[in-house]
């Protein structure tokens, strides 16, 4: 793997670019998936059920195969990869496999077995009030916990697929994802109701895995049927993997808790709080998620060969990439909240009233934008260095500081006559912002400095460009307050990312010129 430095950042800018496409797809489809369910669902307590039930499915996967796994799996493997030892990288691939596979249908099994106390204690107490939305809870629960496994060993093939600059289709699973889901919607809902929903979750989830499989078998890996409990490198990602695991669990936690108090609110406050947090998503995911999965190789490359000043450009890079995406992507969602939700849910049996209720949180979850971006690049970051203690520690910290806000900011925004789910919105904000500082803190002691100056330059280009698109979002808004709601935000993010755009390429922004560049290099190898 060539890891010099202009071939390093080139290499991720290419990586990421392929990981960009493939999420905007993945949104596009997500939007629609979202849209279609929301129409038949709206924010009902079916809704409410359903997204406390997939949750446990979500927590058994991201503990043991999502974000803990890819954390430790893709340094490690890569690491055999670059010294040449292709059979140990596929040993090590096959026992994290077999293992995947033991642990989670186990866990699986044991959730399908404690289902009712789990709801009933722990997930959603607020349910209790209702036996009927309560015992639909442990029937979806049970029906979607399989999806934990087929979830588990796709997030495996995802890091061997990332670790050999594959990128794309791995990229492409969450789209399939969401058609399995659209598929319960429209065809199985009609006769089966919210259980067609479900149904759905677990057609995704096996067609996540499908996607994977032409491109992993084109690798031509070994598989070995063994747990490789003996091995090194098994041990390794092990070693890893445990404090990440803690952390990951704090931020299941959260979520738990985040569904544990919307129980408690209003009917209705769990699918605003969800379906919020989602829409936040969307621009981080094809921002920041992209970037990072693109980055995390070759960061992993640069410090097994010990490059740790190419790391520290390659890392600075990437920061202010994600600064001048981030920045004017939370203004905007910001200002255009309202008729965003407006255009994309509400139709069926997502009133007015539900637009209020997600409009309102997304409010607060956009302010954490900038945030959730940074935090997904720093993390990978330590985890290219084989350090996920760090970044636990951090975690761990900002998300009990997260149960804490929430509580705190439910009793203040009631208190102030505010809807009360909007507070645990901003706890999420506040908690992600403070862990963002302290990661970029450690990460400079490091690396021996972060080219500060480089990053805030970029930061305050970015802000500047995005203040002036706030003010003729604004002004827009104020002009078509009386016209078509499509109009409304379709020309809104046309003229603000037009307005952006012009300011950053005037201001010189090295990254706009770059993409131009780029651009009119493959148009011209086009025409040519």
């Amino acid at each position: 793997m060539d890891t010099s430095l202009g071939t390093a950042n080139r290499q991720i800018a290419r990586a990421a670019g392929l990981v960009m496409a493939a999420f905007v797809v993945n949104n596009i489809v997500g939007l629609a998936r979202q849209v279609i369910v929301l129409n038949a669902f709206g924010t009902s307590g079916d809704m409410d059920a359903f997204i406390a039930a997939n949750r446990v499915s979500e927590t058994l996967f991201t503990l043991v195969a999502g974000g803990a796994l890819a954390s430790a799996f893709i340094p490690t493997f890569t690491s055999l990869l670059v010294k040449d030892d292709q059979r140990g990288a596929w040993k090590l691939a096959s026992a994290i496999a077999n293992l995947i596979l033991l642990i989670l249908t186990f866990a699986a099994l044991l959730a399908a077995i404690l289902a009712p106390w789990i709801v009933r204690y722990i997930l959603a107490p607020g349910f209790a009030a209702n036996p009927a939305q309560e015992a639909l809870a442990v029937d979806l629960m049970r029906l979607m916990l399989p999806s934990a496994v087929l979830f588990g060993m796709s997030g495996l093939a995802i890091g061997i697929l990332n670790s050999k600059q594959v990128f794309f289709l791995p990229a492409l699973a969450p789209a399939m994802y969401q058609l399995g889901m659209i598929f319960g919607v429209l065809v199985l809902s009609e006769r089966m109701g919210i259980y067609g929903l479900a149904w759905g979750v677990l057609l995704g989830s096996g067609l996540y895995l499908l996607i994977q499989l032409p491109a992993l078998l084109r690798l031509g890996g070994q598989y070995f049927p063994i747990l490789g409990l003996k091995l090194p490198a098994v041990r390794e990602v092990g070693r890893l993997m445990v404090p990440r695991l803690i952390g990951l669990a704090f931020v299941q936690l959260n979520f738990w808790v985040n569904i544990s108090l919307a129980s408690r609110i209003s009917q209705g406050s769990a699918s605003a709080v969800y379906f919020a947090f989602t829409l936040m998503l969307m621009p981080q995911a094809i921002i920041a998620q992209s970037i990072a999965i693109a980055a995390l190789p070759t960061f992993s490359a640069q410090f097994a060969e010990n490059k740790l000043d190419d790391m520290r450009s390659s890392l600075a890079s990437t920061l202010r990439s994600v600064m001048l995406l981030s920045i004017p992507a939370m203004l905007g969602l910001i200002i255009l909240r309202q008729p965003l939700v407006e255009l994309l849910y509400q139709r069926g049996e997502f009133t007015e009233l539900s637009t209020q209720l997600v409009a309102w949180a997304l409010l607060w979850y956009a302010v954490g934008l900038v945030g959730h971006s940074v935090v997904e690049i720093m993390v990978r970051a330590f985890y290219a260095m084989h350090d996920t203690k760090t970044p636990v520690i951090i975690g761990v910290a900002a998300m009990s500081l997260n149960v804490v806000f929430s509580v705190l900011f439910i009793a203040v925004f009631s208190r102030l006559g505010w809807m009360p789910h909007g507070g645990l919105a901003l706890a999420n904000s506040l908690a992600t912002m403070l862990e963002m500082i302290a990661l970029l803190y450690m990460m400079r002691g490091r690396l021996n400095g972060l080219e500060g100056r480089k990053v805030m330059i970029g930061f305050g280009q970015a802000a500047i460009a995005t203040f002036l698109m706030s003010i003729v979002l604004i002004a827009w808004m104020n002009q078509t307050i009386s016209q078509p709601i499509w109009l409304v935000v379709i020309g809104g993010v046309v003229i603000g990312a037009g307005v952006y755009g012009v300011m950053v390429l005037v201001m010189g922004v090295k990254e706009a010129r770059d993409m131009l560049s780029t651009v009119g290099q493959y148009m011209r190898g086009k025409a040519a």
